[in-house]
């Protein structure tokens, strides 16, 4: 059966240390658990196995239109200038960097299935196992996973290969997306 990985938010503006959101925790998590490192060693092993890859990053037009104004996590980012498309800060970071002809997704809320194409994409290729990654662990791969659970994906989450603020917010959520998700570590991944 065809996987598709699916790379959440693995952008500058959070974890990058010049990212205008990096001090949520998100830079030093990366940091301590080597994690875009772990990343990339995925990015090579899917590349060799000719994966479906699709790279999804929050962002807003340089006007802001999409910009939920009342959200507790978006509501700032105009007045911050953060998460502008076109700017450096929602640029894929290095080590997640797509190459020409994998796909990109721009999405303006927390799941990267809403008004997103990412459905269409896995539907039109068909795809039924999808493998999440990316930042954060407790929000955007979260409520993306829940969504794919809900779409009748078969859901994985590569839980080393993710980000969250702290390790009280990861480890729980990888726990709670147990009850939805293969949650499993990038070695036991890449040997299966």
């Amino acid at each position: 059966m065809t996987q598709a990985l699916v790379l959440i938010d693995l952008i500058n503006e959070l974890i990058a240390p010049q990212g205008k959101l990096s001090g949520k925790g998100y830079t030093a998590f990366a940091e301590r658990h080597d994690t875009m490192d772990r990343v990339a060693a995925l990015l090579a092993h899917a590349r060799r196995q000719s994966s479906t890859l699709i790279h999804v990053r929050i962002a807003f037009s340089p006007d802001y239109k999409e910009q939920p104004k009342g959200s507790p996590l978006f509501k700032h980012a105009s007045k911050h200038g953060a998460l502008r498309l076109g700017d450096w800060g929602t640029e894929f970071l290095p080590q997640a960097k797509p190459l020409a002809g994998e796909a990109i997704l721009t999405k303006h809320r927390v799941n990267a299935f809403v008004g997103t194409s990412l459905d269409l994409l896995l539907r039109s290729s068909g795809i039924k196992r999808v493998a999440f990654i990316g930042c954060s662990t407790d929000v955007g791969v979260q409520t993306t996973v829940r969504a794919a659970h809900d779409l009748d994906y078969d859901c994985t989450v590569i839980g080393d290969c993710c980000i969250a603020p702290c390790d009280e917010d990861h480890e729980p959520t990888l726990r709670m997306l147990g009850k939805v998700a293969q949650v499993t570590t990038l070695e036991h991944f890449l040997s299966q």
